[in-house]
């Protein structure tokens, strides 16, 4: 996966914008104005994607190019390099996690809004 295979994969969600809230280089992918992946566009390719706890510390316990989320809280988010170790298939189905984690923790009214888009 390349980074416009993985800007065009998060843009094919129902509701998802892309931003440089931060800085010229971190591309924020958000639903309805709630992150859900962040990537460094100038350096080496990963992702910091939402996971659930305890699944968050057994694919880092698995996987070498799973890190603990870079300047994020650590318990929830994992920064996973983009190297080809991992399938492209595995990375979506991180993407798409971490997009429904974060839809679950809207209230039912953003979770409705979302389903008329």
């Amino acid at each position: 996966m390349n980074i416009e295979e993985l800007r065009m994969y998060c843009l094919s969600k129902k509701g998802v914008t892309e931003s440089f809230p931060f800085d010229e280089e971190t591309l924020v992918f958000k639903v309805l104005d709630k992150m859900f992946l962040l990537t460094n566009i100038n350096k080496e390719l990963s992702m910091n994607v939402k996971c659930e706890e305890d699944i968050a510390v057994e694919l880092r316990e698995e996987y070498s190019a799973v890190l603990p989320g870079y300047h994020m809280n650590k318990r929830y988010w994992n920064t996973v390099l983009i190297d080809g170790s991992v399938s492209d298939d595995l990375l979506k189905s991180w993407i798409d996690k971490s997009y429904h984690l974060v839809i679950e923790k809207m209230p039912k009214k953003k979770q409705a809004e979302l389903n008329m888009m």
